[in-house]
């Protein structure tokens, strides 16, 4: 499963939630890949799912000691929602579901309409209004205020990996089911496909540098210390 982390609303409002991607496959105790075909209906109920998730969470309060019963109670007399989109068609839908929503900021340039030196002024979409467009100015010290609550903390992991997705399971059992599925292993091809230049559209881009599998080295990182030219 892919478990992708959203924290604001339409409006730049706090509003933490996942965004997962399970998959209609998994390997069983033997180590063998098995589909699931049932017509899409292969996971769980939605309404179940919601329930499930209430209670787990509430489990996780009390473990923190938040054991007040009036919250409790509350949490439990709401229902909770847990929406559960239909299968995706084909890899091309999970790329465009992913390219949607992994490195998405919590507002982009197009929807700013207006920005002076007192307000900002840009559009949502109101879901209680069937979805339909509208605009909302802030004071700029309020927009930035907002945007300020969804910059997450230094080395936190957004998108996160579980199951046969995860690092782990992949390091120890990923190459014998490759060869299991008789999967042909990729060429490592280290030069771009962006050879013309994005801006120009006649120059012709040259690789400098190719970084691993592990991102950077050390002193290509952000912060790093460089010596003077």
């Amino acid at each position: 499963m892919i478990a992708i982390l959203h924290t604001w609303g339409q409006t730049l409002s706090l509003h933490p939630h996942l965004h997962c991607i399970v998959p209609g496959a998994g390997v069983d105790a033997k180590g063998h890949f098995k589909t699931i075909t049932a017509n899409g209906k292969y996971l769980f109920p939605a309404k179940a799912l919601s329930n499930v998730y209430r209670a787990k969470y509430v489990a996780l309060l009390r473990q923190k000691g938040i054991t007040d019963k009036t919250l409790i109670n509350h949490l439990f007399a709401k229902n909770w929602v847990v929406y559960a989109k239909r299968p995706f068609g084909a890899p091309k839908q999970v790329i465009e579901y992913l390219g949607r929503y992994t490195h998405k900021i919590a507002i982009s340039n197009h929807r700013l309409q207006q920005v002076d030196q007192t307000n900002t002024t840009f559009h949502y979409k109101d879901y209680k209004s069937h979805g339909s467009i509208k605009q909302m100015t802030l004071s700029n010290p309020e927009f930035i205020r907002r945007f300020a609550m969804h910059i997450l903390p230094l080395r936190f992991v957004r998108i996160r990996h579980y199951g046969i997705r995860s690092t782990t399971w992949k390091r120890a059992k990923f190459v014998a089911l490759k060869k299991q599925l008789k999967l042909p292993t990729p060429k490592n091809d280290s030069t771009t496909k962006l050879h013309c230049c994005p801006c120009c559209k006649t120059g012709i881009l040259i690789t400098i540098i190719t970084f691993g599998k592990r991102g950077p080295p050390p002193q290509h990182k952000a912060g790093a210390k460089r010596n003077a030219c």
